[in-house]
Formats: C-alpha cells, structure tokens, sequence
C-alpha cells in the first residue's frame, strides 16, 4: 500500500474522515460495486501476484489500504492483536532488550514475560511519563514498546520525544495506537517505526471482528513483515477482514461522539462523591475511575448498570466497563479499585443516568 495522500479532482488532499470513507474501494466504473467483495480463496490462478490464499487476498487489501493511509505508511492484518504483537516483537533476536512501560496491555505484559522467563530477551519496564528516564532506557535496548495512552491508567507518552531518543540509540520503535485511532495520533509521523493495532477495537468499531494490524514506515521492514504473516500463518480471515472495512467508515463519527460523551462523563465523574480519581487524558474514549468505597464496591459497580456492559473489550459502538485488578495478571501499581470505561455513542444523559444511579448504589467509603 502506498501511503501517498489521495487527492480531489482539483487537487486538494482528502482529509482522514473523507479516506475512511473513500479508499479500499473498487474502481469507480459502470457496474462495478461500491464495496470490494468477499473473496472466499485459498487458490488463484498461477502467473499473478498472490499465487496462493496464505499470500493475499483483495478483502484484506482493502482494509489495509485504508489503514495504510489514515497512518501514513504500509499496513499489514493479522488474524488478532497478539498476532501483530507477535510479529513485532519476533524482530528482536535472542538476548536483546525491550523497553516497556509498566502499564501496558496485558496480552503483551504476559508474552514478554514469558520471554524473559525462556530467555530470549530481557525486559526493562519503564514509567511512560518520565520521559527523560524512558529515554536513557533505550541506549542498551533492540526495541521500545509504547502505548500513548497507556492501557488501563491512560497515561499519555511524549512519543516525539521517545522515538527521537530511542531512534538516536539505534532502538526500532513500535507504538500501540489501539486507543487513540489514526485520527487523534499518527505515531509515524512522530517517529515511531511501526504502529499496532488491536482492529477488534475502535476500527471495526463493532464488538464482531477479531483482527489485529500493523503498519510500518519502511520497505524493510514492511517485507520483513510480510514475510513472517506468510510462513507463520497468522492471515486475517476474509469475513472479518471484510467487516472491519466495512466499520472502519464511521470510525470518524463514532470516534467524535464517543469523545464527546468521554469529555463530559469525566466532568461530571470527577464531582460525584463514590468516585476518588478519575483518569482521562482531555482526548480519546476511554475514561478510568477509582471507587472511593474500595475494590468490592468497585465490582458491584460493574454489576449495578443497566445500560453499561460488564465486558473487557473497547472501542465498539456500546458503552462498557470493568475493574481491570479481576485480572490475575494486572499488574498490581493498577488500584485495586480502578475501573476502565469504554464510552460508547450512545446518548450522554441515559450514559450518565445509568452510571449515576449504580454509583449512587454504592456504600459510603
């Protein structure tokens, strides 16, 4: 894919919003259909460019071109998140070291760990937010793992700043940008090497796709990639990858109102009595709580809701929450009170009502 911007007829650049909705489309010609079609293959005529099902397929093409686009580089699917991540991380060689911040996704938390248990690499945590500190981590380091925001305690990185440190120590840069979508950040742009994605999340936008996808700055890197999703396997399936094209078209309206209603629950949150901290970083969809009254209160919180889902995934059309510490490999520097929310587009005020009034139901701290 190439990530050359697309213009108007009269030469103006396309914004994101306008790309979400406009690439990965078929030719515009008499007949044709508007969408890229499912193309159920496994095997294709020999003489051509895929050669066979584990290679390619247009379904996935179309994805990744949009992707692609919207990050300013090449993108890649995989068949889940941790597909991605393990692609990624199979480019740091035996004994290397990578930086990671403390909080982080679990899934990638628990396969580093088990790496360093083996001993394939070493793994150096970090604070994200001390900058200076994340920095000085890299010079001995083979890659740098960043989440901006972090993953369930929403701290925010200074990536610029972290990949020009880490970039000057000869350390290759990954960022997750499953939180934040192409359209509040760009980390190529900001130095990053390669960008991940959990699809299942806010590009499909749906809670029905499981996919996950990478997107990369370089040639090198991109065939390297491309040639690890070949010989270990992990190809998208054509109907999810299918389905995420067809979420991510909205993904620039639903990203807006779930923002809005984020915004505003996190006002209103910081002001109710059974809420001690709220974590929100003025942009995105998540927000994070503590509950005044302690974890148990905060696990009744999850099961007082009507409207709000008690459900450990993000990023979808509907509104959901959970005490992220219920996870046995949580690290404990999360309170033990903390629950994430995902805001979902739903209207703010029946949002509001329904966390207000579990809140409400909650015993005094």
């Amino acid at each position: 894919m190439s990530a050359d911007v697309p213009s108007t007829s009269d030469g103006r650049r396309l914004a994101p919003a306008t790309r979400t909705v406009s690439l990965g489309r078929p030719a515009h010609e008499p007949d044709a259909p508007l969408n890229t079609p499912l193309t159920p293959a496994s095997t294709y005529v020999a003489g051509g460019d895929v050669e066979y099902g584990r290679y390619g397929n247009p379904t996935w093409t179309a994805f990744e071109e949009v992707l692609g686009s919207l990050e300013g580089g090449r993108a890649l699917t995989y068949s889940s998140g941790m597909a991605a991540v393990t692609a990624v991380l199979d480019l740091v060689a035996v004994g290397e070291t990578i930086v990671v911040p403390v909080h982080a996704y679990q899934g990638v938390l628990h396969q580093l760990g088990d790496r360093e248990r083996r001993g394939l690499l070493r793994v150096h945590t970090v604070d994200i937010t001390d900058t200076a500190a994340v920095v000085q981590a890299c010079e001995d380091a083979a890659l740098v793992w960043l989440e901006s925001p972090t993953n369930p305690m929403l701290e925010v990185a200074d990536l610029a700043a972290v990949a020009a440190g880490a970039t000057s120590a000869g350390a290759r840069v990954v960022v997750d940008n499953t939180f934040a979508t192409p359209l509040l950040q760009q980390p190529l742009e900001l130095g990053a090497d390669v960008v991940v994605h959990a699809a299942t999340k806010y590009l499909a936008g749906h809670s029905d796709v499981m996919l996950g996808a990478l997107v990369t700055r370089d040639d090198a890197t991109f065939t390297a990639m491309d040639e690890h999703r070949r010989s270990r396997g992990a190809v998208p399936g054509v109907l999810e990858s299918w389905l995420a094209a067809r979420g991510v078209r909205t993904l620039h309206v639903r990203l807006e109102r779930a923002q809005a209603n984020a915004a505003e629950l996190a006002v209103r949150l910081a002001d109710h009595p059974a809420v001690s901290h709220v974590r929100y970083p003025d942009w995105g969809a998540m927000v994070a709580i503590e509950v005044a009254a302690g974890p148990m209160a905060a696990d009744l919180l999850t099961r007082s809701t009507a409207l709000w889902v008690h459900a450990t995934s993000l990023g979808g059309v509907e509104s959901l929450l959970e005490r992220r510490r219920r996870w046995k490999g949580e690290p404990d520097t999360v309170p033990e009170a903390l629950v994430r929310l995902s805001v979902g587009i739903e209207d703010v005020e029946d949002l509001w009502a329904d966390l207000a009034s579990a809140l409400a139901s909650l015993p005094s701290p």
